[in-house]
Formats: structure tokens, C-alpha cells, sequence
């Protein structure tokens, strides 16, 4: 073996190792994890099957059953109504609650009653005889119990686990394990529990349960699998979908399925599948399987709560149909995350299963996985080493592609026709990795560009970008061109005041300062500095390199900037320098961007009326009382951050008026306070643009006196006082004019 040659097996075999200890649980390659849980949320998105499963329908818990009948939890007697509804009048299979009765329902007043009965009323036998009339009504527990009894119902249940709070401490009671202890001949690992959180007694003694929390969830947070079997005190007990698809299968008989039978090893690795009857369940080590997803959410028919209570609910598939309430009100936090969106139900997780479970379609990806991966990475590294290094360098890119290609051409034809889940991200990982570093070795043509675009353009852009743009040089170029893109002006408010108050190093110092720390954000969002003006720092995005989300991460950029902000004037308030502060004007629009100036001198740079426009927004941060101000089309480019209106607005020179705005925050993440101080907000402007000016002036007064740190609305306050003692002309139109640049 030559040294060249050698050197190669070299680069492969110390590639090839860590990808061979992570797949043995020796060393955590946290970004290959991530990068296999996206594959697989690809290719279960790219398959699904995005159909209807009405044999199985939701009872939801919406919005529009709390508002008809109050806040969760009813009364036990109503929710008793609510499955004698569904058994006697609507006729339906099986009944899953995804939800647990952890306490006795004490809001009928019976156990008042009976105290008085014992103490103060006991010589009162009138009072007692009525007591004992009416104490089948009032104990609600009792009545919900005997709706439950000689049905086909499951009561939901939470275990807890070595680091839930509480863990441990029991309450309530838990249903017949579906294994005893004393009958459990296997050795699985089960996801094993230390505690739970049962029914109450009187309940539970008359249906059977089901978990359903999920003790596997992956390190993202997503819901991809989930136990159908947990161990606790020795015991075997199901999930909440596994005994619903128990008892709608007609309770036959569980069945654990080994690779090497009866007298294999009959542990995690051994085992392939569970039995229901004629029905194969594929199942990974800890008894789990992956969620068969149908598709995004609702999959299933919903039917509200209220509806089935009032007898409204006569065009839903109820008759034979499988039931499981649950809720989606969001005020009662049964949202998950999930390969399919991070507000998915959690009841439609379990209809999920129950339906795979029924039409056999779980994904089957059992523990011998490991041992594929490492046969295939074992084979690549062969492969590879054997081709890379004997081909010109876009022979070996086509060849890299090539074979990426039919990695997953089969990755997929097994994944659909087999219905078995083999490794994606590790062997395209070691594929790519392999490449680029065989071509890093050997020869690389790109060179020369990456160092000719790192001199044009090394000066504005990081060098993550100079690198991504070095990958294909000739895509870019200094031309002028017209883009879509955001533009950024951030200046230091009152400077020349500041800088009275300092020396000229100091002045010099406290711009290094502020300068540096706002560059590296700016860079870290794929920002490219145009310019520094002074205290004030001109930025731009979407160019050179093409950014779909430009207008994001030009907002996520400002909002870091004023939160470095922060932390900066803590080392300013040490040396005895003056607070600054910051306003900064967001645009996105159409521009024109290249290298411009003069023969004597030329920069990379933006101009037109999109890049104006930003400046002035900048200015208008003082008038508003924001840090930030954005444009309209900024605003709508980024549509799940909230933003408050600060006007509409005509600036000098311009026939046109534009929206401006400042952002709030993320809406999901944003207050109750926060969302109606929106709502307020935007019926005070429409108030005030409709010349309503007591309506106006109201809305606005209590906004200023709940927000009195919001400059803008004592603003508009002091707008409607002017426009009552000077109201505008009739063709006044609600919009402000901006006479300054």
C-alpha cells in the first residue's frame, strides 16, 4: 500500500470512527441526531398518507364546550350524561379519556350536607331523610361510575419518572396491570415508572386504563415515539391507545413476537413485534412505537363536547365509531410537539396509534438497526476510498451525488413498500463528510475563486458566507443588480451631546465599543455591513448571498442588537461613560445593490427608495418612542412575530403613505396583557382615523395609563387633544406627514 493511498484509508478510518461510536451509544454526536430526526420528519411528511380515519373520532373539549358549559372539570354527573349519550344515543364502539379524575368531585355540596347531618342537623330526621333521597343525585362520583360500569371505557392515567416533579408520590388508584408481575417471562427494558397519578377508586374499579404520558420523547421535544407498555412495581400496564385498540379488537390476547422465539434471548434487542390477536404491532426496544401520523392535524373528525352532550352531534360518524376526548382549548395545555407542527393535540396522537394499531401500519424499526447502519457505513468507507481519490473533482461530485441519490431512492423504496425505518442523515452524512474531505486532501479547483471572492467581498460579509459563496464563485459578482432585500439603519441617539461630554480618545474608545459587538450580531444573522457613519452603522441583507428570509433575520438581528445594548452599558456605566441608546429602522423592498461610486473610489452598497425609507424610519424611532421601527413590508414578511401599528405615514417627497410599525415579540410567545393591549391598539387607530375622537381619546387614555412607558399613545392623546380645537380638512385620510428626512 502506497503512503497516498494509505493516508486516504487514513482520512476514512478516522471519519468513519466516531460515526461507528455514536451508533454504539459511546459518544453523543448531538448534530447527527438532530440531522436523522429531520430525514425521518421528512420522509413521514413526504409520505403521508393524508387521509380521513372516521372510524375513530375526537370528542373535543373545545372552546365552544367551555363556553357553554364552563371551565373543565364539569360536574361527574354531566360528563356521566355525556357517556350515556354516547353509548345509549349515539351508539359508539369504545370510550378513551385522555384525561385523568385524580380527585372526588365535591362541588354538588354532598359532603357539606353529610356533615351537617352528623353535627348541627342531626336531631332533624326530615333533613336526613332528604338527605339520603337525594344523596344518589348529588354523589356525582357514584353516577359517573355507573355510566362507566359494563362499557367499553378507558380511564387515562400519568405515570411519572425520575425527574417529573413529584416523582415520587402516588395518588389515586391504578387499573389491573395487563401483565402481572409474576406472569412477565421476558427481559425487556420497559420505560419503567416510579409513580403515578391514578383515578379515584370508585372510578377506575369499574373500566379499565391506559397511560398516556410519554416517557420516550425525543431530545427536541417532538412526540416520534412512544411507549405502548410501561413497567411499574414489577406490573405491565398499557398505553391509553393501546387499551382503547384492546378493547375495540375485542380484548383478545397479548403477544410478544422474538426474532430467535421462544428460546432466544428474549429481551429489547430481540424483540420485533407485539400481537393484539391477528394484529402485528412493530415495536423498538423499550416496547415503543413510532407515532403513524395520517397526516397534519385533523385527521380524525372532531365533534365538540357540547354538541354530544346537547344532542347536536347527529351528522358525526359516531355510531360503532372509537371515541377519545381529549381537548384542543388551549387554555388547557394538551398541545404537542410533533414532526407536524409543534401545536398538535395530544388526543390526536393517541387516534394516531389506535389507528395504526388497527390497520397494521406502524413503522417497524427494531433494535438490529444498529447493526445495518454499521454494515452500510462499513461499505460506503470502502467505496468511497476506493473511488474518490482516482477521479477529477467533479467526477467525484457526480459520483458523491449519485450515490446520496441511491441511498435515498432506497432508503425510500423500503420505507414505503416495507414499512421498516433504516438510518438516512449518518450514511448521507459520511458520504458528504467523506468527499469534502478527500477534496480537501486532494485537489480543490474552487480554490482560487473562494480566495478571489474572500478579497471582494471579506470586507463586508462574514466568513461563513465568503465560504458558502466559494462552493459556487461564479454565482456572484460586484455587478449592479435589483434584489428584494431588507436594509438597516442604526444610529446613536443624541451623539453630538454624548460626545461633548467625553475626550476625543474616549469618543474614539466608546465607538470601538459600541461598534464591534453590533457587527458581530449583525454578521451572526448574514447581515453584510454596508458602512459606518459615525455612531450609526448602515447594514443590508439578501445580498451577495441570496437570503429567502432576509427580513427575518434583519429583525431577529435588531432585536439581539438592543439586547447587546443592554449588557454593553454595564461596562459603560464602570468607566463613567454616558447611557446610549439606539433607535433602528428596518425596510425590505426592492434595491439596487453592487459596487458603486466613483473611479476614485468604490464600495459595495445599496440605493433606492427602499434604502431611503429605512433611514427615515430610523429618525421616526425618536418621534414614536420605539427602538425599532419597521416597515409594512418587513412587517408582513415576517408573519409570526406580533408588531404594533405606530401610523400611517406620508414622508417628505413622496406621494405614497406607508405603514409603519415596531415589533412585540413572537406571538407565541406573547402575554394575555400583550395581546389585548394589540387589540386595544388597533380599535383606538381605527377610532382615531374615523375622527372619533371621545372613542379615541378613551381607548388611547387607557392604554397610556395600563402602558405609560409606550410613548405612543400619549402621542396620539395629545394628536385627538389638537385635531379637536383644529380638526383636519375633510380630506383628511388618518395619515401623519413627515415634513424632515
Amino acid at each position: 500500500m502506497n503512503k497516498r493511498l494509505l493516508i486516504r484509508v487514513l482520512i476514512s478510518s478516522m471519519l468513519l470512527l466516531p460515526f461507528l461510536l455514536h451508533n454504539r451509544g459511546d459518544i453523543h454526536m448531538g448534530w447527527l441526531e438532530r440531522l436523522e430526526q429531520l430525514a425521518y420528519d421528512a420522509r413521514l411528511v413526504f409520505t403521508l398518507p393524508n387521509t380521513i380515519d372516521d372510524r375513530i373520532v375526537i370528542l373535543d373539549l373545545d372552546e365552544k364546550s367551555l363556553l357553554e358549559e364552563g371551565q373543565w372539570p364539569w360536574p361527574r354527573d354531566r360528563v356521566a350524561r355525556l357517556v350515556d349519550r354516547l353509548f345509549d344515543d349515539y351508539q359508539v364502539k369504545v370510550l378513551g379519556f385522555d384525561i385523568v379524575f385524580a380527585e372526588a368531585d365535591n362541588r354538588s355540596g354532598l359532603p357539606v350536607l353529610e356533615r351537617l347531618a352528623r353535627d348541627e342537623l342531626r336531631d332533624v330526621p326530615r333533613f336526613r331523610r332528604a338527605l339520603e333521597r337525594l344523596r344518589p343525585e348529588l354523589d356525582t362520583d357514584r353516577v359517573f361510575a355507573k355510566a362507566l360500569a359494563n362499557r367499553a371505557t378507558v380511564l387515562g392515567y400519568v405515570f411519572r419518572h425520575s425527574g417529573d416533579a413529584g416523582e415520587d408520590v402516588s395518588s389515586g388508584m391504578l387499573p389491573k396491570p395487563l401483565i402481572p408481575s409474576d406472569q412477565n417471562d421476558t427481559n425487556i427494558p420497559f420505560a419503567e415508572a416510579i409513580a403515578y397519578t391514578g383515578n379515584i377508586a370508585m372510578l377506575q374499579n369499574n373500566t379499565a386504563g391506559g397511560f398516556f404520558e410519554n416517557a420516550l420523547v425525543d431530545r427536541d421535544g417532538k412526540y416520534r415515539r412512544v411507549p405502548l407498555l410501561q413497567k411499574y412495581n414489577g406490573n405491565i400496564y398499557p398505553s391509553l391507545a393501546f387499551a382503547v385498540a384492546h378493547q375495540a379488537l375485542g380484548l383478545p390476547e397479548l403477544g410478544f413476537v422474538f426474532q430467535h422465539g421462544a428460546d432466544g434471548p428474549r429481551d429489547g434487542l430481540d424483540l420485533d413485534w407485539l400481537t393484539l390477536g391477528d394484529k402485528k404491532i412493530p415495536v423498538g426496544e423499550n416496547a415503543s412505537v413510532l407515532v403513524p401520523y395520517r397526516g397534519q392535524l385533523g385527521s380524525f373528525p372532531y365533534v365538540s363536547a357540547a354538541d354530544v352532550l346537547h344532542g347536536r352531534a347527529a351528522k358525526y360518524p359516531l355510531k360503532g365509531a372509537i371515541v377519545l376526548m381529549g381537548t384542543s382549548a388551549a387554555g388547557l395545555h394538551d398541545l404537542r410537539n410533533t414532526p407536524l407542527g409543534n401545536r398538535f393535540t395530544g388526543v390526536e396522537i393517541h387516534a394516531n396509534i389506535v389507528s395504526g394499531i388497527l390497520d397494521e401500519t406502524i413503522m417497524h424499526h427494531p433494535r438490529y438497526v444498529q447493526g445495518i447502519e454499521i454494515t452500510a457505513l462499513f461499505l460506503l468507507a470502502i467505496l468511497l476510498t476506493t473511488v474518490l481519490p482516482r477521479v477529477p473533482v467533479m467526477t467525484a461530485t457526480l459520483v458523491t451525488v449519485l450515490i446520496s441519490l441511491l441511498i435515498i431512492v432506497l432508503n425510500l423504496v423500503i420505507w414505503t413498500r416495507g414499512n421498516f425505518v433504516l438510518p438516512l442523515a449518518s450514511l448521507l452524512s459520511f458520504t458528504f463528510l467523506s468527499y469534502f474531505l478527500h477534496m480537501i486532501y486532494g485537489y480543490f479547483v474552487e480554490a482560487r475563486g473562494k480566495r478571489e471572492l474572500s478579497g471582494l467581498f471579506g470586507q463586508y460579509v462574514p466568513p461563513e458566507l465568503v465560504a458558502e459563496m466559494g462552493e459556487n464563485p461564479g454565482d456572484f459578482s460586484m455587478a449592479s443588480e435589483s434584489r428584494e432585500m431588507t436594509v438597516m439603519f442604526a444610529d446613536i441617539r443624541n451623539f453630538t451631546g454624548i460626545a461633548e461630554q467625553l475626550s476625543p480618545p474616549e469618543v474614539s474608545e466608546l465607538l470601538n465599543a459600541f461598534l464591534t459587538p453590533m457587527t458581530r450580531v449583525i454578521q451572526r444573522h448574514r447581515g453584510t455591513i454596508d458602512k459606518y457613519m459615525g455612531d450609526a452603522i448602515m447594514a443590508f441583507w439578501g445580498a451577495p448571498v441570496q437570503d429567502p428570509q432576509h427580513a427575518r433575520n434583519a429583525l431577529l438581528s435588531a432585536l439581539e442588537m438592543q439586547g447587546a445594548l443592554s449588557q454593553l452599558q454595564t461596562g459603560f456605566d464602570r468607566r463613567g461613560w454616558p447611557e446610549i441608546k439606539v433607535g433602528i429602522g428596518l425596510n425590505t423592498g426592492e434595491m439596487r445593490v453592487g459596487n458603486m461610486g466613483s473611479s476614485f473610489r468604490m464600495a459595495y452598497t445599496v440605493v433606492g427608495d427602499s434604502v431611503n425609507l429605512g433611514a427615515r424610519l430610523e429618525n421616526l424611532t425618536k418621534t414614536y418612542g420605539v427602538t425599532i421601527a419597521v416597515g409594512e413590508a418587513t412587517c408582513k414578511a415576517v408573519p409570526d412575530f406580533a408588531f404594533l401599528e405606530l401610523d400611517r405615514v406620508r414622508v417628505k417627497g413622496k406621494d405614497n403613505s406607508v405603514a409603519i410599525f415596531s415589533p412585540v415579540g413572537p406571538r407565541n410567545q406573547l402575554g394575555q396583557e400583550t395581546r389585548q393591549m394589540l387589540k386595544k391598539h388597533a380599535v383606538a387607530l381605527q377610532f382615531y382615523r374615523e375622527r372619533d375622537w371621545d372613542s379615541a381619546e378613551k381607548e388611547f387614555f387607557g392604554l397610556a395609563q395600563s402602558f405609560p412607558e409606550r410613548k405612543l399613545f400619549g402621542l396620539y392623546l395629545d394628536r385627538v387633544t389638537y385635531f379637536r380645537g383644529n380638526p383636519p380638512a375633510d380630506d383628511w385620510d388618518g395619515i401623519s406627514v413627515i415634513p424632515h428626512k
